[in-house]
């Protein structure tokens, strides 16, 4: 079977620093991945790689069956849902919400005088009433908080029914109550066999749905590990990508962690 991303021996060099350092990584049809990291370890630079909008100075990426350098991205970039804040700044201030998801069946970021058939528009009914935006649809994306536009945004990623869903930090700026209900939707996606291959990039294990099946763990643009996420999610391995001493639990089927205090590393009581 064809991988649907197939990253071999990557490296992303820009000016003097090294971004992504000999990166090799294989997704599958059906899996469903997070990628976790500190701040500056290559994981938004992998999505814009993954969503062919950034090519390798070195190595191979071949996404959807296609290797990037040969494939018209053109073509390739509808069959990609991305949501990320490079895209959302690309969305004009004075766009309905509406608009902003129904946009992305033609891969648009602004509407202009292109017309919508009524299944394009319910599709896009359909998805904010999902993500719990639905009573905004009549708003400009501009007016919104920033929890409201990451939601809108993965909605967005969806209408085009896309074969590869990435979300870069699709949780960031929500509450508590915003990121359940995202963190909810993301694992009803994760379950349903008819959804596209997911990748999650994040900064905390308290996002990762139920449902997701692997894991990724960058360090200094490098994978720390990678695989099936029961075995690559662990105390140890975060603790290594985090350069911080964790403790990490996974109780009905969420994740969380926190640092070791000294006495609790040390064994003292």
């Amino acid at each position: 079977m064809t991988p649907v991303l197939d990253l071999q021996s990557v490296t992303i060099v820009r000016g003097a620093t090294t971004i992504l350092d000999e990166l090799s990584w294989t997704v599958q049809e059906g899996e469903r991945w997070v990628v976790l990291g500190r701040n500056g370890a290559g994981k938004t630079t992998l999505l814009q790689v993954a969503s062919g909008r950034m090519h390798p100075t070195q190595g191979s990426v071949d996404v959807l069956g296609s290797r990037l350098g040969r494939v018209d991205v053109f073509e390739l970039r509808p069959r990609i849902g991305l949501s990320s804040a490079a895209l959302a700044e690309q969305i004009p201030s004075g766009e309905t919400v509406r608009d902003v998801v129904l946009t992305a069946a033609y891969g648009m970021t602004g509407r202009w005088k292109e017309s919508y058939e009524d299944v394009d528009e319910a599709r896009a009914a359909d998805l904010l009433t999902v993500f719990g935006v639905d009573h905004l649809a009549n708003r400009w994306f501009g007016t919104l908080s920033e929890g409201e536009r990451k939601r809108v945004q993965v909605a967005r990623s969806l209408m085009a029914d896309p074969e590869l869903l990435l979300l870069d930090e699709p949780a960031a700026g929500l509450d508590l109550g915003g990121r359940e209900e995202l963190v909810g939707a993301l694992a009803e996606l994760a379950r349903d066999r008819r959804s596209p291959v997911l990748v999650l990039v994040t900064h905390h294990v308290e996002e990762i749905p139920p449902g997701f099946t692997h894991a990724l763990l960058l360090r200094a643009g490098k994978a720390l590990a990678a695989g099936p996420l029961a075995e690559v999610l662990t105390a140890a391995n975060l603790s290594a990508a985090f350069d911080l001493d964790l403790d990490l639990d996974h109780t009905a089927g969420r994740w969380s962690a926190r640092a070791l205090v000294a006495e609790e590393h040390s064994g003292a009581h």
